[in-house]
């Protein structure tokens, strides 16, 4: 059976509910699963609940979503160091023609969403996986207020005041659906 792998960090737990939410979508489709984990962070207020990702957790998937929350428009460092310890992965071509896809949550409404997103992207393309985003199909990307891209699933907290609204509830499932039919269809 194929497993899509989602990869978060998240301290407020918005990420987190991001990567449930996503994990939901993937599991909708027939004969994959998905596989949740997290990185290893000296965070204190992080939430650890999740297991910590192992590099074999890559070698066994279908393919990847990573998420994080926004910091100064870039990934966490946590997210960040463990993509940079995937080099001898990046050698073998482990996630060559795999499916990827990346998401997002920020603090502020221009928190640097988009430029997260994109940058999660580079590594993965270095990684030689196929980049899918949230196409302008998904119709929620019409009629969010808050969260949500083309180029992956996002969120806006406001601080941890706002909870994952109605519409980036749609986005992430429909995002992890979509993933996992391209996972299907990349390994047959």
């Amino acid at each position: 059976m194929a497993n899509i792998l989602i990869i978060y960090y998240s301290v407020n737990g918005s990420t987190k509910k991001m990567a449930r939410l996503i994990a939901r979508g993937v599991e909708m489709i027939p004969n994959i699963n998905s596989v949740i984990r997290t990185v290893n962070n000296d965070n204190q207020s992080a939430d650890n609940s999740d297991p910590i990702v192992e590099i074999s957790d890559l070698k066994e998937c279908s393919g990847l979503i990573i998420g994080s929350p926004t910091h100064f428009g870039n990934m966490a460092a946590p997210l960040k160091l463990f993509i940079d310890s995937t080099t001898a992965e990046w050698f073998n071509g482990t996630l060559t023609g795999k499916p990827a896809g990346v998401f997002t949550s920020t603090s502020s409404l221009h928190g640097g969403q988009e430029t997260t997103l994109l940058s999660m992207m580079l590594p993965l393309i270095h990684h030689g996986m196929v980049i899918a985003g949230v196409p302008y199909s998904e119709k929620k990307l019409a009629s969010t207020k808050s969260g949500g891209t083309p180029y992956g699933p996002s969120h806006v907290s406001f601080n941890t005041e706002t909870d994952i609204t109605d519409d980036e509830k749609e986005i992430c499932i429909n995002f992890g659906k979509r993933i996992a039919n391209l996972a299907l269809k990349l390994t047959t």
